[in-house]
């Protein structure tokens, strides 16, 4: 893509950001976060397309709140648009983009030009009318590293107590019919395991909790039988070959999270609530999370050979163009991004 990693540690961006879905609020919310950056020889490295980023700072709307980063003073890797793309109007050309951005900003950091990646939202209809069929960025991003599959997981820093969220998805983007097909012992025990190794990261002892996969956790068979056949005996072998944890559950899915908001809100203490949750599917774990730290939980993907973050948000075609879309998102990505790195 003609960049190369310099020879100068200095100079060498620490993160990359691909822009996102071009039709959507990447740019604005991008040009907002990068606002204390301008001008910085550490700053992001941004991919995408330069004439676009300059056209959405110069339509910029006045008197949001928010300052904007001026594209003359950011580096960017310039992969021009095809065709021209309005704000609210994704299409197959705004998909091709967001996916050939994402593409070259994962290059970048697998050669070393930069440290990490952080990805602006895309949306998936439009990847698979411009012909690239994936779920998600998540299983782009594990095909580019060559690794089977890649764990999703959400963090986030509550701003009233400085507790950590931290919240992992068993599995992803798949119908809820799927999920019982999917889910197996095997699964939950690596999930677990890579859920242990981030929690690591912040308590050597974590204590992490599983939402069980059916109404009140089966009760006890009577409303389904998975806990029951393989989640619980499967917990307890886990808890056995890792006594330096602390393992919760299965817990009721509707009660589960009751201690994150506790903690996310700083009433009582937050020690009291696990370092980690373990969701069996998609919305069972990204409820919570959103109904919580919606602009500030971090998209995080575990088992690449580098890290990567997103903001927990979409791309807000709705909006697009109109300047008001909020950056806190972005902002987090881009600071979890350096800390975990």
């Amino acid at each position: 893509m003609g960049y190369q990693a310099s020879d100068s540690n200095a100079k060498r961006p620490r993160l990359a950001i691909s822009l996102g879905d071009p039709a959507g609020i990447g740019a604005e919310v991008v040009l907002k976060a990068m606002a204390p950056w301008c001008g910085r020889e550490d700053a992001p490295l941004l991919v995408g397309c330069r004439r676009w980023l300059e056209s959405v700072y110069a339509q910029r709307q006045q008197g949001t709140g928010s300052p904007w980063a001026d594209p003359g003073r950011l580096e960017i890797l310039d992969l021009p648009l095809s065709e021209e793309i309005s704000p609210g109007h994704p299409n197959a050309a705004s998909g091709a983009a967001s996916f050939a951005w994402l593409t070259a900003a994962t290059e970048l950091v697998l050669n070393g030009a930069c440290q990490a990646l952080v990805t602006a939202p895309i949306a998936k209809q439009f990847w698979h009318a411009a012909g690239h069929h994936y779920p998600g960025q998540t299983e782009r991003l594990a095909e580019l590293a060559g690794v089977q599959e890649a764990s999703m997981l959400f963090t986030a820093r509550s701003p009233q107590s400085g507790w950590r969220l931290n919240t992992l998805l068993a599995t992803t983007h798949i119908p809820l019919t799927q999920v019982s097909t999917k889910l197996n012992a095997e699964r939950v025990l690596h999930k677990l395991d890579v859920l242990r190794q981030f929690c690591e990261r912040f308590n050597p002892r974590p204590v992490l909790a599983v939402a069980g996969l059916n109404p009140h956790a089966g009760e006890a068979g009577q409303l389904g039988q998975e806990e029951q056949q393989w989640l619980i005996p499967a917990l307890r072998a886990w808890q056995e070959q890792h006594p330096h944890c602390t393992l919760q559950g299965p817990l009721p899915p509707d009660t589960c999270w009751i201690s994150a908001a506790q903690a996310w809100q700083g009433q009582g203490l937050s020690s009291k609530a696990p370092d980690g949750y373990l969701a069996l599917y998609h919305d069972q774990g990204l409820i919570p999370v959103k109904l919580l730290a919606f602009d500030q939980a971090v998209n995080t993907s575990l088992g690449l050979p580098f890290l990567r973050t997103s903001p927990d948000h979409g791309t807000g075609f709705d909006i697009a163009g109109l300047g008001l879309a909020r950056a806190a998102s972005m902002e987090a990505a881009i600071s979890a991004a350096l800390e975990l790195s």
